[in-house]
């Protein structure tokens, strides 16, 4: 009888450590479980067509699981905080400079190599992306400020419409990119990824209060949304990065090279946001540094090269874990050091 008490204790020890695990390293774990589900529907015949046919499905399921993320992100939203700040100007002059000397040194080696446009193509893709989505969430679990990042993504998201179209056509002469069809392009997804929930969420704050304490008594709902996306995401590039005919040095510094930019965008950004106070440099190391790959993707396979795809496949890889870091590192001492 003892003995039976004791491996019952055992086993309920064993699973209060897994599920401990599981929440301290939650996007760590989704990028694993993106990865290990892939392969196996990807290189077993027996199961390839069942994986032919479940990953569109999941890949259309993205945008709806992003939308109620965002809306019970907003339901939370403090409106005193949503205004524009100082920092949300600074940051876009930083990036628009950062990619216009990517673009200059591409212009100043008119004679690069295949394998070396690519590779420079990839940071510049890195570089010039609009914020993720997701940013507002993550955002708030590091202690940051919903309400400051979404007023940040919009006015991200509006430079975009401006920077694109001067960059890209210098980038790649064949690209046929217009300043009609790029603000189209991102006003659709302000509309349907960010003002579409922003006004829900409002609107459910003025008339529909009760759902409003029923999604605040499940905070982190939003954050195992973004993870469960996270592990379609990882699926996703794991097929990119493994199909790619890419070998040798070009792939390694596509992989590689996006780590460099992730690391310089955060710190850039926290460096920039920590004169207006604690808070503000939370939010400005997310801002620059946690980007919207998907855009850059689309971007990439209208008009650049599609071998670029790689590169900001890898910085989603890299981008989650660097907030994984940023996440235990605060639950276990309360602030964030970097």
């Amino acid at each position: 009888m003892e003995k039976d008490i004791k491996n019952k204790d055992t086993h309920r020890s064993a699973g209060s450590r897994v599920l401990s695990f599981v929440k301290n390293w939650t996007l760590l774990v989704a990028l694993c479980v993106g990865a290990v589900v892939y392969l196996p529907f990807a290189y077993i015949p027996l199961l390839q067509p069942v994986g032919t046919f479940i990953g569109p499905k999941l890949v259309d399921l993205l945008p709806v699981v992003i939308f109620i993320m965002l809306y019970m992100t907003f339901c939370k939203i403090d409106l005193h905080n949503f205004h524009p700040r100082t920092w949300h100007f600074l940051l876009q002059l930083v990036r628009t400079a950062l990619s216009g000397l990517v673009v200059l040194a591409i212009l100043l080696m008119p004679h690069l190599s295949a394998d070396t446009k690519v590779v420079l193509e990839g940071v510049f893709i890195c570089v010039i992306c609009p914020t993720a989505a997701a940013a507002a969430v993550v955002t708030e679990k590091l202690g940051g400020s919903i309400a400051t990042m979404t007023v940040y993504m919009i006015i991200a998201n509006c430079f975009t419409v401006v920077i694109i179209p001067s960059f890209f056509p210098l980038v790649e002469r064949d690209a046929h990119i217009t300043f009609f069809m790029s603000a189209l392009m991102v006003l659709e997804r302000v509309v349907r990824v960010l003002i579409l929930p922003l006004i829900l969420g409002l609107l459910t704050q003025r008339f529909l209060p009760k759902v409003v304490t029923w999604v605040k008594r499940v905070p982190n709902a939003p954050f195992y949304m973004w993870s469960f996306n996270l592990s379609i995401i990882m699926g996703l590039a794991m097929k990119t990065i493994l199909h790619s005919p890419l070998t040798g040095w070009a792939l390694f510094m596509l992989l590689f090279l996006p780590l460099i930019v992730c690391l310089v965008l955060f710190s850039v950004g926290k460096w920039v946001g920590h004169f207006w106070g604690p808070q503000a440099r939370v939010d400005a190391g997310q801002a620059l540094g946690q980007k919207n790959n998907v855009v850059g993707i689309w971007l990439i396979l209208h008009f650049l090269n599609p071998l670029v795809v790689i590169a900001p496949c890898a910085y989603v890889v890299w981008q989650n874990i660097i907030n994984a870091l940023q996440l235990w590192y605060k639950k276990k001492y309360g602030y964030l050091k970097w």
